[in-house]
Protein backbone atom coordinates (compact mmCIF):
# COMPACT_ATOMS: atom_id res chain seq x y z
CA UNK A 1 0.00 0.00 0.00
CA UNK A 2 1.38 3.38 -0.95
CA UNK A 3 1.86 6.03 1.71
CA UNK A 4 2.14 9.69 0.83
CA UNK A 5 3.47 12.76 2.56
CA UNK A 6 1.48 15.96 2.10
CA UNK A 7 3.41 19.12 1.35
CA UNK A 8 2.00 22.50 0.36
CA UNK A 9 1.90 21.76 -3.41
CA UNK A 10 1.58 18.01 -3.87
CA UNK A 11 1.41 14.52 -2.46
CA UNK A 12 4.85 12.92 -2.36
CA UNK A 13 5.18 9.13 -2.23
CA UNK A 14 7.12 7.87 0.78
CA UNK A 15 9.77 5.36 -0.23
CA UNK A 16 8.75 1.81 0.69
CA UNK A 17 11.04 0.10 3.17
CA UNK A 18 11.03 -2.69 5.76
CA UNK A 19 12.22 -3.29 9.30
CA UNK A 20 15.38 -5.10 8.23
CA UNK A 21 16.42 -2.34 5.83
CA UNK A 22 15.86 0.25 8.56
CA UNK A 23 17.78 -1.92 11.06
CA UNK A 24 14.76 -2.04 13.35
CA UNK A 25 15.09 -4.97 15.73
CA UNK A 26 12.18 -6.95 17.18
CA UNK A 27 13.09 -6.91 20.86
CA UNK A 28 15.35 -3.87 21.08
CA UNK A 29 13.13 -1.54 19.09
CA UNK A 30 9.56 -2.71 18.40
CA UNK A 31 8.99 -4.39 21.74
CA UNK A 32 10.75 -1.70 23.74
CA UNK A 33 8.72 1.09 22.14
CA UNK A 34 5.38 -0.72 22.12
CA UNK A 35 5.51 -1.70 25.80
CA UNK A 36 5.08 1.96 26.77
CA UNK A 37 2.60 2.75 23.96
CA UNK A 38 0.70 -0.52 23.73
CA UNK A 39 -2.52 1.30 22.85
CA UNK A 40 -1.12 1.62 19.30
CA UNK A 41 -1.82 -2.08 18.71
CA UNK A 42 -3.99 -3.04 21.70
CA UNK A 43 -6.21 -0.27 23.11
CA UNK A 44 -7.26 -0.45 26.77
CA UNK A 45 -4.42 -2.82 27.63
CA UNK A 46 -1.90 -2.65 30.46
CA UNK A 47 1.43 -4.42 29.91
CA UNK A 48 2.19 -6.61 32.93
CA UNK A 49 5.24 -8.45 31.62
CA UNK A 50 7.86 -8.45 28.91
CA UNK A 51 9.56 -11.63 27.73
CA UNK A 52 7.30 -13.61 30.05
CA UNK A 53 8.54 -17.17 30.31
CA UNK A 54 7.47 -18.60 33.65
CA UNK A 55 6.41 -21.94 32.22
CA UNK A 56 7.55 -25.14 33.85
CA UNK A 57 9.84 -27.18 31.62
CA UNK A 58 9.42 -24.83 28.65
CA UNK A 59 11.93 -22.35 27.28
CA UNK A 60 9.55 -20.05 25.45
CA UNK A 61 8.73 -16.40 26.08
CA UNK A 62 5.75 -14.16 25.36
CA UNK A 63 6.98 -10.89 23.87
CA UNK A 64 4.49 -8.78 25.83
CA UNK A 65 1.82 -9.97 28.23
CA UNK A 66 -0.99 -7.59 29.04
CA UNK A 67 -4.39 -7.39 30.60
CA UNK A 68 -7.41 -5.59 29.18
CA UNK A 69 -10.10 -3.59 30.98
CA UNK A 70 -12.30 -6.72 31.13
CA UNK A 71 -9.57 -8.55 33.10
CA UNK A 72 -8.66 -10.80 30.16
CA UNK A 73 -5.02 -11.60 29.57
CA UNK A 74 -3.59 -10.37 26.26
CA UNK A 75 -0.76 -12.29 24.57
CA UNK A 76 1.11 -9.92 22.24
CA UNK A 77 3.47 -11.45 19.70
CA UNK A 78 5.74 -9.34 17.53
CA UNK A 79 7.65 -10.29 14.39
CA UNK A 80 9.81 -8.17 12.18
CA UNK A 81 9.74 -10.71 9.35
CA UNK A 82 7.86 -9.96 6.16
CA UNK A 83 5.32 -12.79 6.59
CA UNK A 84 4.92 -13.06 10.36
CA UNK A 85 6.37 -16.57 10.44
CA UNK A 86 4.25 -18.98 12.47
CA UNK A 87 3.41 -16.39 15.10
CA UNK A 88 -0.25 -17.42 15.28
CA UNK A 89 0.63 -20.95 16.38
CA UNK A 90 3.11 -19.60 18.88
CA UNK A 91 0.54 -17.16 20.28
CA UNK A 92 -2.16 -19.85 20.55
CA UNK A 93 0.28 -22.03 22.50
CA UNK A 94 1.09 -19.12 24.82
CA UNK A 95 -2.59 -18.27 25.31
CA UNK A 96 -3.24 -21.83 26.44
CA UNK A 97 -0.26 -21.70 28.79
CA UNK A 98 -1.48 -18.56 30.61
CA UNK A 99 -5.21 -19.33 30.51
CA UNK A 100 -5.36 -20.57 34.11
CA UNK A 101 -3.48 -17.62 35.61
CA UNK A 102 -4.92 -16.18 38.82
CA UNK A 103 -5.11 -12.56 39.85
CA UNK A 104 -2.46 -13.16 42.54
CA UNK A 105 -0.07 -14.64 39.96
CA UNK A 106 -0.70 -11.68 37.63
CA UNK A 107 0.15 -9.29 40.49
CA UNK A 108 3.39 -11.21 41.14
CA UNK A 109 4.33 -11.09 37.45
CA UNK A 110 3.45 -7.39 37.21
CA UNK A 111 5.51 -6.65 40.34
CA UNK A 112 8.59 -8.27 38.75
CA UNK A 113 7.99 -6.34 35.54
CA UNK A 114 7.69 -3.02 37.40
CA UNK A 115 10.89 -3.73 39.33
CA UNK A 116 12.66 -4.55 36.06
CA UNK A 117 11.77 -1.18 34.56
CA UNK A 118 12.52 0.67 37.81
CA UNK A 119 8.92 1.67 38.41
CA UNK A 120 7.94 1.95 42.06
CA UNK A 121 4.18 1.53 41.57
CA UNK A 122 2.45 -0.92 43.86
CA UNK A 123 1.58 -3.77 41.48
CA UNK A 124 -1.67 -4.87 43.13
CA UNK A 125 -2.94 -1.33 43.65
CA UNK A 126 -2.05 -0.39 40.06
CA UNK A 127 -3.73 -3.49 38.63
CA UNK A 128 -6.87 -3.00 40.73
CA UNK A 129 -7.00 0.65 39.65
CA UNK A 130 -6.60 -0.26 35.96
CA UNK A 131 -9.44 -2.81 36.24
CA UNK A 132 -11.51 -0.38 38.35
CA UNK A 133 -11.92 -3.05 41.02
CA UNK A 134 -12.04 -2.45 44.77
CA UNK A 135 -10.61 -5.88 45.55
CA UNK A 136 -9.29 -8.95 43.71
CA UNK A 137 -11.94 -11.04 41.99
CA UNK A 138 -10.69 -14.39 40.68
CA UNK A 139 -14.18 -15.29 39.42
CA UNK A 140 -13.99 -12.49 36.84
CA UNK A 141 -10.25 -12.66 36.20
CA UNK A 142 -8.94 -14.18 32.96
CA UNK A 143 -12.21 -15.50 31.58
CA UNK A 144 -10.64 -15.25 28.12
CA UNK A 145 -7.19 -14.79 26.65
CA UNK A 146 -6.85 -12.44 23.71
CA UNK A 147 -4.12 -12.60 21.09
CA UNK A 148 -2.61 -9.60 19.33
CA UNK A 149 -0.22 -10.20 16.44
CA UNK A 150 1.99 -7.43 15.07
CA UNK A 151 4.16 -7.91 12.01
CA UNK A 152 5.24 -5.97 8.94
CA UNK A 153 3.06 -8.30 6.85
CA UNK A 154 1.07 -11.50 7.31
CA UNK A 155 1.21 -14.56 5.09
CA UNK A 156 -1.85 -15.70 3.14
CA UNK A 157 -2.01 -18.76 5.42
CA UNK A 158 -2.43 -16.47 8.41
CA UNK A 159 -5.05 -14.19 6.88
CA UNK A 160 -7.11 -16.88 5.13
Amino acid sequence: MAIFKINSDALEPVTETNFAAEKIMERGDLQRLLRSQIEIISPNTLVISEEFGEFEGVRRRIDLLGIDKDANLVVIELKRTEDGGHMELQAIRYAAMVSAMTFAKAVDIYKKYLEGINNELDAEESLLGFLEWDEPNDDDFCQDVKIVLASAEFSKELTA
